[in-house]
């Protein structure tokens, strides 16, 4: 109790000295308006008994402190005007209720301290939306540890972040201790959804799976690609703005994914590994100067250029597929330009060379290849049509028209998994409905629509009997989906915040889980697959 009270004292103290170290004259050219209970630099404003928070500051504001407020509640929402606070200061202040969403839009805040307040409710939404914090001070606030409380004691068990820990009022038999000591709640109490799901795992000891986050990467990225090589697991990363293919190496020792080697390009969007015997070959796709083929060099212990990509064909890369048939290696770009081809690339022992072109003018943003009743096919997604379906043809070893996917307007992406050996497809919209199908051995039938609301990927992945769909959203938070074996339906399993993603990988070694989340406008993070088993 003392390292939080000393922390929060010793952080509220050097914020009012960095603060008054500024002239007010300094303080005033830079942030307009700054309010007479308030003292205010470019970063950080502290009020003292305030009524109201400041609403006229920039943007950029990383650090609110109010001291002795005078406001009876906090509202939801209430501090969404400050997108980029990382720290948040409320302490001594005569709020009682603190609202469902109160913090809602504080996506990047990874310090809370609620301390010494007079707190009677806290709504079992209120810390819906944290998604970055890390620490949260609850001390100097009792409450009563009854069915209310339920909902907190649950959320205790089950975030990430430090908490301070959390003291009853009452009832009498609970008086002055810890909420997470409370072993009897009445199972009675009402619970719904995913917090009754908690509560019957607590009960029960029944194990339960979620996402944590596991590494925060400082760049961005568009895609993500795994392989596995000498017993060692790698990822290759396209980085378009910081114009790199970055190589991560799993870290046994470290338990963390490092950098391990960098290709450089110019605007790289898709980087695809293909492994051939002992060799490793990365195919790199770029908006500009042509797209490339590098060779992992043992004596060099890096990838240096094996091939170009003649640019004549590939103008626009939009993805790229690997697959094999017939113990041939493939590989597909699909290419999203007016003038440019989708084109199937094959290996000759000697290097990759273009073997058919698929058709011109649709300006194809995906490629899949998957395995239909044992006989294999290519399906394109285009924005301009409806996703084709071209099936390998044994007699002329060529992709031949065979089918598409009617009413299916604007999907950018298919992806095909398999649970309990039946194909689904995914696909992918950005506006109205994504979807999922079943193949039924004459067509694939839908089952399920997904509300898509900017959504450039959707993608299936598994984790041992754990099925799971990761919906990303450029204008709300992604979801996961898990697969509901009873129901034969994905239902909403969690909310993971990702600044516009564009794929989400999955990666396992060392008996560990992990999905990669590439973020086209923030940091890369990487999510780890937990099994929480409250029976230990």
């Amino acid at each position: 109790e003392r390292g939080w009270r000393g922390g929060a004292l010793g952080l509220l103290l050097l914020l009012l000295g960095a603060a008054c170290l500024i002239p007010r004259s300094a303080q005033v050219r830079r942030l307009a308006r700054c309010p007479a209970t308030c003292s205010c630099t470019k970063e950080s404003i502290i009020c003292v008994g305030s009524s109201w928070v400041p609403r006229i500051v920039p943007g950029d504001i990383s650090s609110l402190s109010l001291v002795n407020g005078t406001f009876s509640e906090i509202k939801d929402r209430m501090f969404s005007h400050l997108p980029s606070l990382q720290l948040l200061l409320l302490n001594s202040n005569s709020f009682t209720i603190i609202r469902d969403d109160a913090f809602a839009g504080l996506f990047h805040l990874e310090y809370l301290f609620i301390e010494g307040n007079k707190i009677e409710t806290i709504s079992r939404n209120a810390f819906r939306g944290l998604r970055d914090l890390t620490h949260l001070d609850l001390r100097g606030n009792k409450f009563e540890c009854d069915c209310k409380a339920k909902w907190l004691y649950l959320w205790l068990k089950m975030t990430n972040s430090t908490v301070s820990d959390v003291l009853c009022i009452g009832p009498p038999e609970y008086q002055e201790k810890k909420l997470n000591d409370v072993t009897s709640f009445d199972y009675e109490c009402t619970t719904t959804g995913i917090q009754r799901d908690f509560m019957n795992a607590f009960l029960f000891k029944h194990p339960f799976p979620d996402f944590v986050v596991h590494q925060t990467l400082p760049y961005q990225s568009v895609s993500v690609d795994t392989f596995n090589s000498k017993n060692d697991v790698y990822v290759a990363i396209a980085q378009p703005s910081m114009e790199n293919c970055m190589v991560l190496e799993w870290d046994h020792i470290e338990m963390n994914f490092r950098s391990y080697d960098n290709i450089t390009g110019q605007s790289i969007v898709g980087c695809k590994a293909i492994l051939i015997d002992d060799q490793v070959f990365v195919v790199v796709a770029q908006l500009f100067g042509g797209s490339h083929i590098y060779k992992y060099d043992e004596s060099w212990t890096k990838f240096v250029k094996f091939q170009d990509i003649e640019v004549s064909r590939i103008s626009k890369p939009n993805d790229i597929e690997l697959f094999q048939i017939d113990d041939e290696t493939f590989f597909v770009i699909a290419d999203s330009s007016k003038a440019g081809l989708s084109t199937v690339y094959k290996w000759n022992s000697k290097g990759f060379y273009s073997y058919q072109s698929l058709h011109e003018w649709f300006r194809d943003t995906d490629a899949e290849f998957v395995d239909i009743d044992g006989k294999s096919h290519l399906i394109l997604s285009s924005r301009s049509q409806v996703p084709i379906i071209l099936q390998w043809n044994k007699s002329s070893k060529k992709f031949v028209p065979h089918g598409d996917i009617p009413n299916m307007e604007d999907v950018l992406a298919v992806k095909s998994f398999r649970m309990q050996n039946t194909l689904y497809l995914s696909l992918t919209r950005f506006i109205g409905d994504s979807r999922v199908m079943r193949w039924n051995s004459k067509q694939f039938v839908e089952i399920q629509a997904l509300p898509s609301r900017g959504a450039m990927t959707l993608q299936p992945f598994s984790f041992k009997d754990n099925h799971y769909l990761a919906l990303g959203s450029d204008y709300t938070f992604s979801q996961i989906y898990q697969w509901d074996k009873e129901k034969q339906l994905f239902k909403k399993f969690k909310e993971i915040y990702v600044q516009a993603p564009r794929s989400f990988t999955a990666v396992s070694t060392d008996r560990r889980d992990f999905f990669f989340a590439s973020s086209f406008k923030g940091k890369t993070k990487i999510f780890e697959h937990i099994i929480v088993d409250l029976s230990l």
